[in-house]
């Protein structure tokens, strides 16, 4: 089981349509995926046509030990993955937990109960550096990170990267970069072609392959509470999810 956690400490930057998407994606060729909703809005539980308000128990009960994952986790409507749901209640875990032990890792004890069920878990994180984000990125193995071509766009990436590296030093060995994705990609626009490269050229390999373009379906498919992937399948935003989540199953091997 691969364990992805989908952040940027920038907000606004698709981390839900990224995650949602590619675990659609994933379970499209055949993977076994669930994703977790790190984030009190609930975005990526709404985005899977599940119902923030009804969730009992939720993420929130794992964090605190009060539910398993398996109890939790609950199959998407159209999309072929499971979902660790959050809502509202999430906020005040991140109060309640800081005088728990090992406060930083309950959702890896959580987590490492279902290690023979899926073969990848995607964690949607918060944009904030929290006790929630955190646990997040102890439970992965690595960190995809989706991030617009735009000035501003590489100021928060290296804040992200000095985050990652505390992480790695002090609470997770595993933890890496696995990956920057460029979304809402506009290939007319010159600054975004200039900053596409700018990336390559300094992250090199880290960049994957797959340009996600700016695509209308892609926005509007969370409305109808799923992801784009299988809203419109034959929109360009979607095969481009259909075609990174190959490049990512691709990059494990």
């Amino acid at each position: 089981m691969r364990i992805f956690c989908v952040a940027n400490q920038k907000g606004g930057v698709g981390k839900t349509t990224t995650t949602v998407n590619l675990a659609a994606g994933l379970a499209q060729v055949g993977q076994r995926v669930l994703v977790v909703d790190l984030d009190p809005q609930g975005n990526a539980t709404m985005g899977s046509g599940i119902d923030k308000r009804s969730l009992d128990p939720s993420v929130y009960d794992v964090l605190l030990g009060s539910a398993t994952v398996a109890e939790t986790a609950r199959e998407s409507p159209k999309t072929g993955y499971r979902v660790l749901g959050a809502n509202r209640e999430l906020a005040g875990a991140e109060v309640e937990l800081v005088g728990l032990e090992q406060r930083e890792r309950r959702l890896k004890n959580a987590l490492a109960t279902v290690k023979s069920d899926y073969d990848f878990v995607l964690i949607d994180c918060p944009p904030s550096l929290s006790l929630l984000t955190l646990n997040g990125l102890v439970s992965a193995h690595g960190v995809i990170v989706p991030m617009q071509c735009e000035y501003f766009a590489l100021e928060g990436l290296s804040d992200l990267v000095n985050t990652i590296k505390q992480v790695h030093a002090n609470l997770n060995r595993e933890l890496e970069i696995i990956g920057l994705l460029r979304v809402m990609f506009d290939p007319r626009i010159t600054l975004q072609q200039q900053v596409s490269e700018q990336l390559k050229a300094h992250f090199g390999a880290k960049v994957f392959d797959t340009v996600i373009p700016r695509n209308v379906r892609l926005a509007e498919a969370p409305s109808y509470g799923q992801p784009g992937v299988t809203f419109d399948p034959s929109s360009k935003g979607a095969q481009a999810f259909v075609e990174f989540a190959r490049e990512v199953v691709q990059r494990l091997k």
